[in-house]
């Protein structure tokens, strides 16, 4: 339903429902111009609703009903009303049972909600609000029931018939179909129901559970992508074994089951036993995917399959608690991908997400708290505030409770909710129960929105040897929230001597020995710290290990960041201080005259990161990575992204050229390692050889061309191929990057995800992806309006990644993006709403950008017939 005028849903407002299902009863009939949905659900009237004589309300999208009828008696024209919307059933007894048929049009369904065709198979997508588009159902998440499904197809067509739970019945019918049935023991909401029925290749295994159970392990995937499931099923049975290791939780059925799609506007989706996922986010080979993709694709299958307890065996009373589920599971999932790589690196990435996008979101229109009060489309909340930053709160209850109270809490929590749909609350209380701690200042990190802004000043007084450090807090206003309290937050550091070692951290008055490290719990406006017995000033090491989302203002110099950059023990901080380094140097020169000079010391500093044997080569792939273009806008007051782009350029040659036998030195000891393996060392050396290419090509070395040429044409390895090609994009070689985009495109034409790279590094590059080249990607052959990862990799790239081109100061970026997304606001609108996100910080930047991007966001808000989605966004963006 189209509308200029959504309804907002506001948290305060939530009711319990009136009634509840105890049973669904599917029947599908699948045809090529349709499927007909045959639904009988046992209801009973709610005890806890207080509504002895509500209407039966039932959610419905774009269905054609076809028949109702209650306990088996047909109703009649007044004894229910179709509004398009929603199913009414005036007056209904105690208990009941309810049969809907529809008809629905999967064919058609661009909007990849509920069920639609994707490469000539059905699926599903259901979560948040799509079973509303498959049948008349109360569309909530605290509903929950047993779902028994029937699917009936044509056998040729469609061999493979699946649903959540197990397989309890098959057989053959007329006319050459077929049906299998399948029953769900445990009871869910209707967002984590599941369908597939396709031609697909099964791919099995096995895992034996802790208790000795046997699970047959499948993933289903079309016939040209049967060589690429290996690496994702092994990362499933990691999953598995880790969940059992860590958090005691063991699978629930005899059959998990892991199904690609290429058509898909998430990433994947955690259904119960049925997780179906983007293709993207599954296939993977050592010849068609990146070292990066490897690592994104373990973590995604973590992700959906430690949702199974976090997020399905307990699941969310409503959506405004979704980080409840998505919070607490990307935290699993960040806790597995270190365990199964590096830690400080795992660490960085999680950081420089939130530091980049995160933050800039909670300085946005859209700002919203990890439990939000109001939405108008919920799909416009998965965001990476409730993911990331709900991932991030988990997090910080974790380092203040420590490992064995926070497994006791989540056990508590599993044991108290299993079946439940329940709320952040909840999951809190069962943290204090658990671990004796009181946390409920702690609770206001889920109640403001915004990014806290920890200010910190120091003093040392030489005659006492007492060093002071005084820690403010603040957090700005957002849309709806002023005059925020302030949080609880767990603040780690750390103190160094002159000499590079740490120092001892004694609070004035503490008895004992004192410990190198210590985490600060900020619970005022301000503190006061005292640290005695120091013989020198220190060098404080603040936030350690990123410990809080949380921005730190302190008056680093530039020889403190240096100095840390090279001793500090706590990984990420050292990687920061370089961070911070760079990014005070870039900005020196943002709108500085062209014969301003680049600080030296940052060339000493970077060489002696190359020449540091004893250095973790993942770290120093990770402080190799200058500070990127996005960051650099999100730290500005007023950002002129041109003068920023040609700052960071000015930096990165200067550093290329005075590191250029250092950066050559690092290629070449980092070459011929053997066969590839997906190892942290061997990745972490493929990152150190394709950061020096990419830097040696910056400034037009010839040797490195000859070198990236070699390297393209002779890898064995995607990751070294896109890094050669990445290199050559980037590079002034003007005709050496046309070259190697055709032989790349040539050999990879047959692999719409190896496509969707070639895409997306043209349209990330400044070089390669100007407007005109973006408009050429847009009439290529493979590129399709229908599928999203097409569209993000050469819309969404541009517009996110290829910011000097996007920002251009005549405003044909921000025309093009509008121009996309009124397109795409007609056949999908969750891909559109996700494509505005560049336009609506337009206040961000300086008056000669922000006029331009509220024109376009102008433009969008005038579509006629603008979708929720769209409406949204645009309309908050745009409000003064």
């Amino acid at each position: 339903m189209r509308t200029n005028q959504p309804q907002t849903i506001y948290l305060s407002e939530y009711k319990v429902p009136a009634y509840l299902v105890d049973q669904v009863d599917l029947r599908f009939e699948l045809f090529e111009d349709g499927a007909r949905v045959h639904s009988t659900l046992t209801v009973r009237r709610n005890p806890d609703s207080g509504e002895s004589a509500a209407p039966l309300f039932l959610h419905g999208d774009s269905l054609q009903l076809e028949s109702v009828a209650l306990n088996g008696s047909p109703l009649r024209t007044g004894e229910f009303e179709d509004r398009g919307d929603a199913l009414v059933v005036p007056s209904v007894p105690e208990k009941f049972e309810l049969q809907v048929v529809t008809w629905i049009e999967p064919q058609n369904n661009t909007r990849l909600e509920g069920l639609y065709k994707s490469s000539g198979m059905f699926c599903t997508q259901c979560e948040a609000e799509g079973f509303r588009c498959i049948t008349f159902y109360p569309d909530r998440p605290d509903v929950m029931a047993r779902f028994r499904t029937r699917i009936e197809a044509d056998k040729s067509a469609y061999p493979v018939l699946l649903s959540n739970g197990n397989p309890v019945d098959n057989g053959e019918l007329e006319n050459g179909r077929h049906f299998v049935t399948w029953e769900d023991p445990f009871p869910k909401p209707a967002y984590l129901f599941a369908l597939v029925a396709g031609d697909l290749v099964e791919k099995k295994d096995t895992f034996t559970t802790c208790s000795g159970r046997n699970i047959d392990l499948r993933m289903y995937v079309e016939p040209r992508n049967a060589k690429k499931c290996d690496f994702a099923m092994d990362a499933l049975k990691r999953s598995m074994r880790w969940d059992e290791d860590v958090y005691g939780r063991e699978y629930d059925l005899d059959i998990f089951m892991i199904v690609a799609v290429d058509d898909f506007n998430m990433g994947a989706m955690e259904n119960k036993g049925l997780n179906i996922f983007n293709s993207s986010c599954v296939l993977a080979s050592q010849e068609t995917a990146t070292d990066a993709a490897f690592q994104r694709i373990e973590a995604i299958v973590a992700h959906e399959y430690f949702h199974n307890w976090s997020g399905n065996r307990v699941t969310c009373r409503d959506w405004f608690q979704l980080s409840l589920k998505e919070g607490f599971t990307v935290f699993r999932d960040s806790q597995f991908s270190a365990d199964m790589g590096s830690p400080t690196v795992k660490r960085i990435e999680d950081a420089t997400l939130l530091r980049t996008a995160q933050f800039a979101e909670d300085a946005g229109p859209m700002a919203h708290p990890v439990r939000p009060a109001s939405y108008m489309e919920i799909s416009n909340f998965y965001t990476l505030t409730i993911y990331e930053k709900g991932a991030e709160v988990v997090r910080m209850i974790h380092n203040l409770l420590g490992d064995e109270m926070f497994r006791k809490g989540s056990d508590l929590y599993f044991q108290r909710h299993d079946g439940q749909a329940v709320t952040t609350d909840d999951f809190v209380r069962a943290m204090e129960d658990a671990s004796g701690r009181d946390l409920g200042q702690f609770r206001l990190w889920y109640e403001q929105a915004g990014t806290p802004v920890v200010s910190v000043s120091d003093e040392y007084d030489e005659s006492s040897g007492i060093y002071r450090l005084t820690v403010r807090q603040s957090i700005p206003d957002t849309p709806g929230q002023t005059g925020k309290k302030p949080q609880h937050i767990p603040f780690a550091l750390g103190l160094l001597g002159a000499d590079g070692q740490p120092l001892p951290l004694k609070l004035s008055g503490e008895s004992g020995e004192a410990p190198l490290e210590r985490v600060l719990e900020l619970s005022q406006a301000e503190h006061c710290f005292e640290f005695e017995g120091l013989s020198e000033r220190p060098v404080p090491s603040l936030l350690r290990d990123f410990s809080a989302p949380v921005r730190v203002h302190y008056p680093w110099t530039r020889e403190q960041l240096l100095f840390l950059m090279s001793h500090d023990p706590d990984g990420f901080n050292r990687w920061d201080a370089g961070q911070r380094l760079a990014v005070d140097v870039i900005q020196s020169l943002v709108g500085a005259p062209e014969s301003a000079g680049v600080e030296p010391r940052l060339v000493d500093a970077y060489r002696s990161l190359l020449q540091d044997s004893e250095l973790d080569q993942a770290l120093m792939a990770k402080m190799l990575q200058l500070p990127s273009e996005a960051y650099l806008i999100e730290l500005a007051e007023q950002a002129d992204v041109a003068a920023i782009h040609q700052a960071r350029e000015k930096v990165l040659g200067y550093l290329a050229e005075g590191l250029r036998d250092e950066l050559m030195a690092c290629y070449r000891r980092n070459v011929g390692q053997g066969d590839y393996q997906l190892t942290p060392e061997a990745i972490a050396r493929r990152s150190l050889r394709n950061t020096a290419l990419g830097w040696l090509l910056h400034i037009g070395d010839q040797e490195a061309l000859a070198l990236a040429k070699e390297q393209f044409r002779g890898a064995d390895n995607m990751t070294d191929r896109l890094g050669a090609l990445r290199a050559l994009v980037n590079s002034d070689f003007a005709e050496d990057r046309t070259q190697a985009l055709e032989a790349f495109y040539k050999r990879f034409s047959d692999d719409p995800q190896v496509v969707e790279l070639w895409f997306s590094v043209q349209a990330s590059s400044d070089r390669a992806g100007q407007l005109p080249q973006i408009r050429q990607l847009l009439d290529h052959p493979a590129f399709d309006w229908k599928n999203p990862n097409k569209v993000r990799s050469v819309v969404g790239a541009f517009a996110a990644q290829n910011l000097a081109a996007f920002h251009n100061p005549d405003g044909s970026g921000y025309e093009f993006l509008a121009e996309q997304v009124c397109r795409l606001d007609d056949s999908n609108p969750q891909i559109a709403a996700r494509l505005v996100a560049p336009l609506t910080r337009w206040r961000k930047f300086a008056p000669g950008y922000s006029k331009q991007m509220k024109s376009a966001l102008e433009r969008i808000r005038d579509k006629a017939e603008l979708s929720r989605d769209v409406y949204e966004v645009v309309h908050k963006s745009l409000a003064d």
